[in-house]
């Protein structure tokens, strides 16, 4: 899941907290550093970006150095882009070295309130072929102390994994298996089907049957397990269980799909992503895109 990753970073404080949390990330063994000049916005030096650029060169080595000294392979690029935007950028890079998995952190600060994704990373959770590890601002903003010893080295401690039991979800949840130091999981249904009584307790039947089996499952694998049913709408079940439950990692599948050159992701994922104040892990499956 983590063999080659990708992590996009602007040098700011906060970037820079997310590039020491992968020296606690379990199986990343070659990292790839990428920052993106947009050279398509006039810079305060007129339309010359050279500095900016060989700026970004100098720190992108000294985040190398760092890293190859903790073991990691390092390979750093500086992208200047005159047309396009960031996202696209990031993600062409992402194909072009064939990465597992993105690394990113979002600032979304939005004017509205508890909106938490930031364009760049939505962009790429909409339209990537990649797992996705998204970090978030007013998280990496505080690694330190407490919780940076909470979220960072005990990223895998307990993960939250949703499943609506279909089949991007089956084949999502069978990777939870192969995260090394993974520790409690915690595995939720939501069910949003039933008009009467008798209909969702039927419902919540089938489900405590399902989760049941899943459990077995990853029991059997040595997993510690904890199996939860919720009515209600998905993303606000999902949080809400994520905060009771002091989840260090909700972990989902991506309904992707391509469709022209636009990639989807299911409802249900998007509406965690924008929401959610805690590091999410978005799982990349073929299958066809469930709400």
């Amino acid at each position: 899941m983590f063999g080659k990753v990708l992590v996009p970073t602007d040098f700011s404080e906060y970037a820079k907290k997310i590039i020491l949390c992968l020296t606690k990330i379990p199986g990343i063994q070659e990292v790839v550093l990428q920052h993106v000049v947009d050279a398509t916005q006039y810079s305060k030096h007129g339309w010359t970006h050279q500095p900016h650029i060989e700026n970004a060169r100098i720190q992108l080595e000294e985040e190398k150095n760092f890293l190859e000294h903790l073991g990691f392979v390092v390979k750093v690029t500086v992208d200047v882009i005159t047309s396009g935007d960031i996202s696209t950028a990031i993600l062409r890079k992402a194909e072009c070295e064939n990465v597992s998995s993105i690394i990113i952190g979002s600032r979304g600060r939005g004017l509205v309130k508890g909106l938490l994704l930031g364009s760049v990373s939505a962009d790429i959770l909409r339209h990537g072929k990649t797992h996705l590890l998204i970090f978030r601002h007013s998280l990496a903003g505080e690694l330190e102390g407490a919780v940076f010893s909470r979220f960072c080295p005990g990223i895998f401690s307990r993960i939250l994994f949703p499943t609506d039991f279909s089949e991007p979800a089956q084949k999502a949840l069978s990777s939870i298996k192969d995260i090394e130091g993974l520790g409690e999981a915690h595995i939720l249904h939501v069910v949003t089907k039933g008009e009467t009584h008798k209909e969702i307790e039927s419902n919540v039947q089938e489900a405590t049957k399902k989760l049941g089996e899943i459990k077995t499952d990853l029991a059997g694998a040595g997993l510690p397990v904890k199996i939860h049913i919720r009515l209600g709408r998905p993303p606000d079940e999902i949080i809400s269980l994520a905060d009771a439950e002091d989840i260090s990692l909700i972990l989902m599948s991506s309904h992707g799909k391509s469709l022209l050159t636009e990639l989807f992701v299911g409802s249900t994922t998007l509406g965690v992503a924008i929401h959610t104040n805690r590091p999410l892990m978005v799982i990349r499956t073929p299958g066809k895109p469930r709400n």
